[in-house]
């Protein structure tokens, strides 16, 4: 695009104060590249031939933010995914910039560069985007209702997984003193162990047990919101819980975590590779290797997905094609049959649940049985 540089930029001071002032004649396209910390960020702005025009520092709040690039231009704006680019990218959205937020995956030359600096990050992401966008792989934010919404699940996650480890905690106690705990649920596991506890380890694990009492409370009260939540909200994902072994916390996830938009993927089949369930791929000629999946995207939905699996295969799942599919999996393969076939079905049923939630089609267990009878 044509730039006219007739330019007039001030550095911005140590404590967020100062502007990005422009005197502009015609149309510009500047290329802001900006590195976000968690007081303070260095920025780089350079033109569209890749020449420095200013840099800064500025703090990490929205008002500091705003007070540096609102009313000056439309401006191309990188910065990298973090804790503070989904609000950030919102607020330069709302000025009327371009963001571009980079995947760190992506951005070796910061992580891997001899003499890394806040200041040098901030220009390398100005340069690339400037010269290749493409390469910085833009990661996609979700809007803000959806991360409040999420935002739920994931206290309700940290609350199951502090409940965990004190539960393993107190069965490594027991055992350690020569005793044993029956094995029990978890949801029970303070009743039974109160019950069984050896009497001189009384007093070091009751005042545990009751934390456990209590975590198991507020981890019902999140069940309840999520199922209200989808109920009333998220209407729209119901053909999801027709699958048996999905509930409404895979299902809500499921959604929130495609920022509620069913048509973000044209493909189901990529549903699979956006939440790492993929196997990696280093083949050479002729040689192909057989390597574990990637594990990108989100941890929580890949966990809930591998779980979801291992009821549709256990002893309680409902016979259905997917589960015969993976059963037939679990029968070669050696040692490790039983874990592949769980990733396997773990991936096919996340490409079964976007394509029911995006058709709004319920669940059918043999879909062929389905075809043979409308075509007689």
């Amino acid at each position: 695009m044509p730039i006219k540089k007739e330019m007039k930029l001030h550095k911005i001071s140590q404590d967020g104060r100062g502007e990005l002032n422009a005197t502009i004649h015609g149309e510009i396209c500047a290329v802001v590249g900006i590195d976000l910390g968690d007081k303070r960020s260095s920025y780089c702005v350079v033109d569209t031939h890749g020449a420095d025009v200013s840099s800064g520092v500025v703090a990490t709040t929205a008002e500091a933010l705003r007070r540096v690039f609102v009313g000056r231009g439309k401006v191309r704006i990188a910065i990298e995914c973090g804790t503070h680019s989904p609000w950030v990218s919102r607020l330069f959205q709302e000025l009327g910039h371009e963001v571009i937020v980079a995947n760190p995956r992506h951005l070796r030359l910061i992580a891997e560069s001899n003499r890394k600096n806040d200041k040098a990050d901030a220009r390398t992401l100005a340069a690339v985007a400037q010269a290749a966008p493409g390469l910085l792989k833009q990661v996609h934010h979700r809007s803000e209702r959806v991360q409040f919404d999420l935002a739920t699940i994931k206290a309700r996650d940290t609350a199951v997984l502090a409940r965990s480890r004190i539960v393993a905690a107190i069965r490594g106690i027991v055992k350690s003193s020569g005793g044993r705990l029956a094995v029990c649920s978890t949801g029970a596991f303070a009743k039974k162990t109160f019950e069984s506890c050896p009497m001189r380890l009384r007093d070091a694990l009751v005042p545990l047990l009751r934390v456990i009492e209590q975590l198991t409370a507020e981890i019902r009260a999140y069940d309840r919101k999520i199922e209200q939540k989808m109920n009333s909200e998220y209407r729209s994902a119901a053909p999801i819980l027709t699958i048996p072994g999905v509930g409404p916390l895979t299902a809500m996830t499921f959604v929130l975590l495609l920022d509620n938009d069913p048509r973000r993927f044209p493909k189901s089949r990529d549903l699979g590779c956006y939440f790492g369930l993929q196997p990696k791929q280093q083949d050479s000629g002729k040689h192909v290797s057989q390597l574990g999946i990637t594990k990108t995207g989100d941890r929580l939905m890949r966990k809930l997905a591998v779980q979801c699996s291992h009821f549709m295969l256990g002893k309680f799942g409902r016979d259905s094609a997917l589960r015969r599919w993976g059963m037939a999996l679990c029968l070669r393969g050696g040692n490790n049959a039983k874990k592949r076939a769980v990733v396997a079905v773990a991936r096919k049923l996340l490409v079964l649940m976007h394509r029911l939630w995006k058709t709004q089609t319920h669940f059918v267990p043999f879909p062929e049985t389905l075809e043979n009878v409308q075509r007689a």
